[in-house]
């Protein structure tokens, strides 16, 4: 019976993960997964510096479903300053979970991708996050998967990323490419919403539903009081009215209106007339 991982750092089942590698399968034949339990990806930050760095991983953990977040000897972890910086986040903070060695906190990590901007000597299985997230998905369906950060100001030691199957870089300008420790995350993250099809998640049904189309005579109705309207500002003074008044109605044509909305621009276009007439009657009054 194949182990799971709970939030107090062991499992149950097995004593340790032995899902098959899937390292050795070509990365254009893995099969995504579609529903991951969001503890098979963990996040793992290392010797993070920044208090607020810490705040901001977790916001983008909530904004993205993913919710094991692993702390490695933090410099220094206040949870409710966390929380009063990421709203609405305590689900995340309270599975935060703070190690004194890396090693203890990629112990039952199935696959390791390890993040850094700097040129490395050493030969490593270099990534781009796309082309990770796929196999970053396909590997948690063995166990957990590990995304390891580094510190702020060195990032990972080469001795931390020893321990990567895998080593991400994100492409950015040459001439600055360190990532703020927070948006590196957040940019992982978004990749592996996009590969599990979060992209393809409905938008929202609008509060106010589309009316029913606008009618002929509403759209005649409409141009005839915007040009009316048009004739009160004399915008036809250097103009002519009939080629200005048929490129508004091309321009209406190609957005098709709603009852409500060929209204609602009328009547604005009939405030313009009203206007109009009133500031005439006042010049009138004043003449006299």
């Amino acid at each position: 019976k194949r182990g799971t991982w709970n939030a107090e750092g062991g499992t149950s089942g097995q004593a340790s993960w032995r899902g098959r590698s899937l390292l050795a399968v070509p990365r254009s034949t893995l099969r995504v997964p579609r529903s991951i339990p969001p503890a098979m990806i963990v996040v793992v930050l290392h010797e993070p510096q920044d208090l607020v760095n810490i705040a901001h991983v977790v916001r983008a953990m909530k904004n993205f479903g993913f919710r094991d977040l692993r702390l490695v000897t933090p410099r220094e972890y206040d949870a409710y300053r966390i929380e009063g910086i990421a709203h609405q986040t305590h689900e995340v903070v309270a599975r935060v979970a703070r190690f004194d060695r890396l090693d203890e906190a990629l112990a039952d990590c199935v696959h390791v991708i390890g993040f850094t901007a700097r040129g490395r000597t050493a030969k490593r299985n270099l990534q781009r996050p796309r082309e990770a997230a796929a196999e970053i998905l396909a590997q948690a369906g063995a166990g957990p998967v590990a995304l390891l950060f580094g510190r702020e100001d060195k990032g990972l030691p080469n001795d931390a990323l020893d321990r990567c199957h895998r080593v991400v870089t994100i492409p950015t300008s040459p001439g600055y490419p360190s990532l703020n420790l927070a948006h590196a995350v957040v940019l992982m993250l978004y990749e592996l919403a996009l590969a599990r099809g979060d992209e393809a998640r409905p938008f929202k049904t609008p509060r106010r539903p589309g009316g029913a189309p606008a009618t002929s005579q509403d759209l005649e109705r409409l141009f005839g009081d915007a040009e009316a309207a048009l004739r009160v500002v004399d915008f036809f003074k250097t103009r002519q009215a009939e080629g200005v008044m048929r490129t508004v109605r091309e321009v209406i044509h190609r957005t098709p209106l709603d009852e409500r909305e060929a209204k609602l621009l009328r009547a604005m276009a009939i405030e313009v007339v009203k206007y109009g007439e009133r500031l005439a009657r006042s010049r009138l009054h004043v003449d006299r």
